[in-house]
């Protein structure tokens, strides 16, 4: 797809309210983008798949991951006063939290406008200002005034879901992207120009792009999709976190705009070493811009892909966003376009001979 497409396509998927368990707008949206792209399926999650047509039953199938949901919130109970206490779905810390806006899916499926409570200055004490308050102490507040109004008159429930209010924009004179949800809608989005760029290709391989939910809350979605593709290889796109507004710049390894970040290490996976290298090589040999590293924490559908089966080799194609699992990401076109592209040319290679070599 040309650049204005892509970008249209970022901006759907970052936009689409899509949290932990609750991804289906952003399903709907793949499923628009990728007609065409090859056959399309779900599971009783709402894992999202699409095989890449042709093929044959004998080739090897190449897995190509990226997860659906985001960072978000689930509303637990509605105080007296009409605030709406809620829980975390993923990894917030709690000082990103207050005053920002957010939207609540109520019973009529209606998102409503909210505001994370924070007390005013005029009312803290002097303790107070010092200290940041626990995700338990806040709200959500929606504007209604007692526990009845907001389950009456704005609809409110209890387990429903609550996302990020931010809306996507991009900068085509520095070709930077602000949003929300770029863990891992970027990776979504370079996940479908993959199946695009390879779409008239002739490969050794079968392809089955598996869009993933519930990753936020511990990958749970890939452990299904893992049993279900058994995966001969499996490449996973991720919005990784960027290092280069802080720290020792000798240790910045994920800078936007440098291009995609392979990783050799998280929490949770040491990255195939043969196949990790087999990726940066090409990376090399064709012009990709690309970096590499070690991170000692997070994990990504690589945990459970990797471990699936009797194992499968996995590498991880990381699109750095400064700011990740806060509402607002900075990250780069060119850095989805080259995670794509460097998908797109392991797929050209890949093989029967290729993967018993590694």
């Amino acid at each position: 797809m040309n650049q204005a497409d892509l970008v249209q396509l970022a901006k759907e998927l970052s936009d689409a309210n899509g949290a932990s368990g609750f991804e289906d707008a952003v399903v709907e949206v793949l499923r628009h983008r990728t007609a065409g792209l090859g056959e399309a399926a779900e599971d009783k999650m709402r894992n999202f798949y699409v095989r890449r047509p042709g093929g044959e039953p004998s080739l090897p199938t190449v897995m190509l991951d990226a997860h659906t949901d985001e960072v978000s919130f689930m509303i637990r109970a509605i105080h007296p006063n009409g605030t709406l206490k809620f829980t975390t779905l993923g990894g917030w810390v709690s000082y990103n939290l207050p005053a920002h806006a957010v939207r609540v899916r109520n019973a009529d499926g209606k998102w409503l406008p909210g505001i994370i409570t924070s007390k005013p200055p005029h009312f803290m004490t002097e303790e107070e200002k010092k200290r940041v308050p626990a995700v338990a102490e806040m709200a959500i507040d929606i504007g209604a005034s007692s526990a009845q109004e907001a389950a009456e008159r704005y609809h409110i429930r209890i387990g429903e879901p609550a996302v990020p209010d931010v809306v996507t924009d991009y900068d085509p004179e520095t070709d930077t992207l602000i949003g929300k949800a770029f863990d891992c809608r970027l990776g979504c989005a370079a996940l479908v120009e993959t199946l695009d760029l390879i779409r008239q290709d002739e490969l050794a391989v079968n392809v089955t792009g598996a869009f993933a939910v519930q990753e936020e809350m511990g990958t749970r979605g890939a452990t299904v999709t893992a049993r279900k593709v058994a995966p001969d290889l499996a490449i996973v796109f991720e919005g990784c976190p960027a290092d280069d507004t802080f720290g020792e710049s000798w240790l910045m390894q994920t800078k936007i705009g440098k291009g995609p970040y392979l990783r050799y290490l998280d929490a949770k996976m040491i990255t195939h070493p043969r196949f990790q290298r087999f990726a940066l090589d090409l990376a090399e040999e064709k012009g990709i811009p690309v970096q590499a590293g070690v991170r000692t924490g997070g994990a990504t559908d690589g945990a459970p892909i990797h471990l699936s089966a009797e194992g499968v080799p996995v590498i991880v194609i990381g699109i750095p966003v400064r700011y990740i699992h806060t509402h607002y990401g900075i990250a780069k076109l060119a850095d989805v376009e080259n995670a794509a592209r460097l998908a797109a040319e392991i797929l050209r290679q890949a093989d029967r001979d290729l993967i018993d070599r590694l």
